[in-house]
């Protein structure tokens, strides 16, 4: 068992698959597909990439992604959109695999690691502080967000609408009705072949919404694509004679939804289309996709509430090196090229 570093994904063995599917069954942004596409369209120079990794008989055992900056600090690879980050490990021997991993870290001339956001309970992340700690290195958490998520539990839709607050299920159906009796509308859901005009409504709404433009429209284009490919993509548009006035991103990938992007035109916002949608894909992965969690991913905005029934927390976890790197910048080299 070794510590290696690499600098390209595709320099690592092919048993770093086997790390991203088991850790999508957890997250999406686990997954190869996240990342593939992160690399491919967010704005991360490829020469700041630190794959660090244990390695034994040519299998991975361990995958840290790092980006580096100024050098010596070193930041968990992730996006804005990046809701979860995590230690890759696999089945077995992760103890052993954590402790190389930390070693490892420490021996190298980094000033400071921020591995964030990570769940409070991650208990792998909580193994790789602790020998981070015994190392030397000094760690320090810092709360990052509020994530509200939906266990189903069974659940059927009907069941799951009866428990929603009053006032939501009212004002769904009054607007729903108004929306109905004075325009009609209809709701689609994206499928392969329709990808293409889906994304077009999709950002078309975007530019009529409060957000005005899509920053990282590369980024959602390349996704949508990578999720669909997987099965895993619902994106859901509602028209009004023709017309999308609101359009919501979500996925499913291994029995959890995620509620990735949520946009209406601000014209139309007296109708609650946003909440008329909500409630129609939440329809559709609750009975049609049978999912056990539902995510809302990132913030602790109050309508959130409204639709979810648990609050989880998001931190940062930061290791940093107090004493004098000796080694200089040649060791980073080394490792880089895979020498011990």
């Amino acid at each position: 068992m070794k510590f290696a570093c690499y600098a390209d994904w595709n320099q690592l063995p092919e048993s770093a698959e086997v790390l991203h599917s088991r850790a999508a069954c957890d997250s999406i942004f686990f997954s190869r597909t996240w990342f593939d596409n992160l690399l491919r369209h967010a704005p991360v120079d490829p020469q700041r990439l630190l794959l660090a990794c244990v390695v034994e008989d040519g299998q991975i055992l361990a995958l840290l992604p790092l980006e580096m900056r100024s050098g010596q600090h070193g930041y968990a690879l992730t996006h804005l959109y990046s809701s979860l980050y995590t230690l890759l490990l696999a089945e077995h021997r992760q103890r052993e695999a954590i402790e190389c991993l930390a070693r490892g870290l420490s021996g190298m001339p980094f000033a400071s690691l921020r591995l964030a956001p990570i769940a409070g309970d991650d208990e792998h992340l909580r193994c790789f502080q602790q020998a981070m700690e015994s190392l030397g290195i000094t760690c320090q958490r810092a709360f990052r967000f509020h994530n509200w998520i939906h266990r189903t539990r069974g659940q059927t839709f009907d069941e799951y609408m009866a428990a929603r607050p009053a006032r939501v299920r009212n004002s769904l159906a009054r607007k729903e009705r108004k929306l109905d009796r004075d325009h009609g509308y209809t709701i689609r859901l994206a499928t392969g072949s329709g990808l293409q005009r889906a994304m077009a409504d999709y950002h078309a709404v975007y530019r009529r919404s409060w957000k005005a433009n899509e920053l990282y429209g590369d980024f959602i284009e390349g996704l949508a694509r990578g999720l669909s490919e997987q099965g895993w993509l619902r994106l859901a548009i509602l028209y009004v004679e023709g017309r999308p006035i609101a359009a919501q991103f979500w996925f499913v990938a291994h029995g959890k939804a995620g509620i990735f992007k949520l946009v209406h035109d601000e014209d139309w916002k007296r109708y609650s289309p946003g909440s008329i949608l909500t409630r129609w894909l939440m329809r559709h992965v609750i009975d049609h996709d049978r999912v056990t969690e539902i995510d809302f991913l990132t913030g602790n905005d109050a309508y959130k509430q409204d639709w979810m029934s648990e609050r989880r927390e998001r931190w940062a976890l930061y290791c940093i090196n107090r004493r004098e790197p000796r080694r200089g910048v040649s060791r980073m080299a080394q490792w880089l090229l895979g020498s011990k």
